[in-house]
């Protein structure tokens, strides 16, 4: 069969070009085949396509949000968090760990390891656990930062203001 080109008449012969007639009929059709469920992107699945780079120790840089995932080609996964600072691993030297991540429709909860900066062009981790410093050897701080300021700009103060809810009275130092 011959394709319809946009421009020629309409094979219902209704008279209209087929932009106008049964080809936009085509277009509302192909978004209703696909549904929601697939469309949703979830922070776990960002997760998992960082891990599974960081298994082929494939480096990777990945945005999601105010979230900023990277895999080094030394099989290390971080998952970065660019308005409060924080980070967690993902991956070590190819094996991957487990994400603290408690993620449902309303709310996610991520149990962060480590607190960030980018100095000098290096990313210097700070752990909350004994405030132990370390650098971030191989650390993509250059697509961090740039991933940093796009972030900014896209997303006004109100809407950061939102990000983080308030810590219970029993866990603030």
């Amino acid at each position: 069969m011959v394709k319809i080109g946009r421009n020629e008449k309409c094979p219902c012969q209704s008279g209209k070009k087929y932009k106008y007639c049964c080809g936009r009929k085509n277009q509302r059709a192909a978004p209703a085949n696909s549904s929601g469920q697939n469309m949703k992107v979830t922070l776990m699945d960002g997760v998992k396509r960082i891990q599974e780079d960081a298994l082929a120790k494939e480096p990777m840089c990945r945005e999601l949000g105010v979230f900023f995932f990277f895999a080094t080609a030394a099989g290390d996964a971080w998952m970065m968090e660019m308005t409060a600072r924080d980070c967690v691993q993902l991956a070590d030297n190819g094996e991957l760990l487990e994400p603290p991540i408690d993620e449902n429709s309303e709310t996610i909860e991520i149990n962060w390891s480590h607190v960030y900066e980018v100095k000098n062009k290096e990313v210097v981790l700070t752990a909350y656990a004994d405030k132990t410093k370390g650098v971030l050897a191989d650390a993509p701080s250059r697509e961090l930062s740039a991933a940093t300021r796009r972030m900014l700009k896209r997303f006004s103060q109100e809407q950061l203001a939102q990000l983080h809810l308030p810590a219970p009275a029993d866990q603030r130092n």
